[in-house]
């Protein structure tokens, strides 16, 4: 027995110190939505987080990932961002998906503790004017604010009604959007009749909010919620008060709700979302997705939560040529200097180049698969706007918005 421990532990030896077996050199954590009602969302998206560190991975960078469901909800989600980085000890995490949740996590746990928080989908406008002495510059998105959403939904819509009712979400993501939409929309000559707010937790049923917001017969309901929410109230809508003309929105982008209605009920009809240009870098992020995952869901910010893990790499290599340790703080202090130009551009996947040009000395620009992540004062990038529509129970794209 005593000899068989110690070949055991002989072997166990050798297994550690085998070449080539690496440490991972920074933990970053994700705060996702795997319940709740945008769980539709979380899989795919968590997908993309662990292509980005996987790739870096195989260039030389090794990332231990650390996954925590955010439950589409604040305290659960602030218990489970305290985890990550009170015991864990991660130097960014990459979440939450919900404004209403990625708000409080960062005033309560990450800000406070000088960590980064890097949302791939929480668009709320509020996030940009969050106080600077609260945000400390740790709290980033790769998503653009729905001030530029709601200009497109809003002019999207002015071309083919003049009144609309807005169904929302009664949060800071739900919010945002019905107030830009409604700005935009009138500005266009529309008018808006109704707009009522719905609580955060998925109901039984929206008869009461449904017949508020269809009072004055609207041209068009704006429905902008999350999966769990509008598949209940929208089938309700065309069920109980025959009203089938709706627009949809990143939140409402939902196989969940095609399955819900029926193809024929949505077959048509569109929505907005944050897009990716759909250029060459994007092309390579959907290939090496698919090589890994599969086919690339039609949802949105899987590339977001892509290019956050990637430019959190990129920075920690970075801070490393320069003999820095890989705290939160020295990370942060590269973002903008490895996102934002100028620098010979590096695309996804490709950073095996950044790498070596790093050693060397030279300044990069990496250029997302979702668009170029130049982050402005605020933590803010600027993405384009995608039109999509609902086509024989698919999702698929109708143009791509730019605005600036």
């Amino acid at each position: 027995m005593r000899q068989a421990i110690c070949i055991i532990g002989i072997f166990f030896c050798v297994f550690t110190f085998l070449p080539g077996a690496t440490a991972a050199e920074i933990k970053v954590g994700t705060l996702l939505s795997h319940t709740g009602p945008l769980k539709e969302f979380g899989p795919g998206i968590q997908n993309g987080a662990i292509l980005a560190a996987k790739q870096l991975a195989a260039a030389g960078f090794e990332i231990e990932m650390v996954h925590e469901d955010s439950e589409t909800s604040a305290i659960p989600a602030t218990n489970a961002a305290k985890k990550l980085v009170e015991i864990d000890r991660v130097v960014a995490i990459i979440g939450a998906l919900a404004s209403g949740v990625t708000v409080p996590v960062a005033e309560s746990v990450t800000c406070p503790n000088n960590v980064i928080m890097i949302s791939p989908a929480s668009t709320s406008p509020l996030i940009t004017v969050l106080p600077a002495d609260k945000r400390k510059d740790f709290l980033f998105r790769t998503c653009p604010s729905d001030a530029l959403q709601g200009v497109v939904a809003g002019k999207l819509a002015a071309r083919y009604n003049r009144t609309a009712a807005v169904l929302y979400v009664n949060n800071p993501y739900g919010q945002g959007l019905a107030e830009e939409f409604k700005k935009s929309f009138e500005q266009m000559k529309g008018q808006v009749v109704a707009m009522v707010p719905h609580d955060e937790k998925a109901a039984e049923s929206y008869t009461a909010e449904l017949r508020k917001a269809l009072a004055q017969n609207p041209d068009r309901l704006c429905a902008f919620s999350y999966p769990e929410h509008a598949k209940v109230y929208l089938k309700e809508a065309i069920e109980f008060f025959k009203f089938r003309k709706f627009l949809f929105c990143d939140g409402t982008k939902s196989i969940d709700i095609v399955k819900a209605l029926g193809p024929k009920n949505v077959e048509g009809q569109r929505g907005t979302a944050p897009g990716a240009a759909k250029g060459e870098p994007y092309f390579m992020f959907a290939n090496d997705y698919k090589n890994e995952f599969g086919k690339l869901p039609p949802l949105p910010f899987i590339t977001n939560a892509y290019d956050g893990v990637a430019v959190v790499g990129l920075a920690a290599y970075a801070a490393k040529t320069k003999g820095l340790s890989l705290t939160s703080a020295n990370i942060r202090d590269y973002l903008r200097i490895v996102a934002n130009p100028p620098g010979e551009v590096i695309r996804p996947g490709e950073f095996g180049k950044a790498f070596e040009l790093l050693r060397a000395g030279t300044p990069i620009n990496y250029e997302g698969a979702a668009g170029s992540v130049d982050f402005d004062k605020n933590g803010d990038v600027v993405t384009p706007i995608e039109i999509w529509k609902y086509k024989k129970g698919e999702i698929v794209t109708v143009s791509i918005e730019f605005l600036r």
